[in-house]
């Protein structure tokens, strides 16, 4: 296991993660069927918006939230959902990752997953 310390980390970490998001039963229907995601697209807005959560390097440009409104709008995003999310990141961080870093990225996708469970639910109700 290696620590989790530069953009090339970030890049193993997104492209494991996605890979079992893809797959997954509970939330790849998001992905690949809802929003039909551009890879070519998508991957390096992740690669920057990590970089920039965990080394501060301000290289995403963007609201992540409100990226999601308009998914939540076709299809609820749920609870479950992000609970799924949050047990992939989790898993992919375990099996690449150690150190400071690492524990870092659970601890910021923890808050990510929950704020924006809460607010999907919000936007349902009103």
């Amino acid at each position: 296991m290696k620590k989790l310390e530069s953009r090339e980390d970030i890049e193993l970490l997104v492209n494991s993660f996605y890979a079992k998001v893809v797959k997954d039963e509970t939330i790849g229907f998001f992905f690949n069927d809802i929003m039909k995601v551009d890879w070519d697209q998508h991957l390096p807005k992740m690669y920057s918006f990590w970089e920039t959560i965990l080394f501060g390097q301000m290289s995403y440009k963007g609201n992540p939230m409100a990226k999601h409104f308009p998914i939540n709008h076709l299809e609820a995003m749920e609870k479950h959902h992000f609970a799924k999310w949050l047990e992939l990141w989790k898993q992919t961080i375990e099996e690449n990752f150690t150190g400071v870093n690492a524990s870092m990225a659970i601890t910021k996708s923890e808050n990510i997953a929950n704020l924006m469970a809460y607010k999907m639910e919000m936007a349902r109700k009103l």
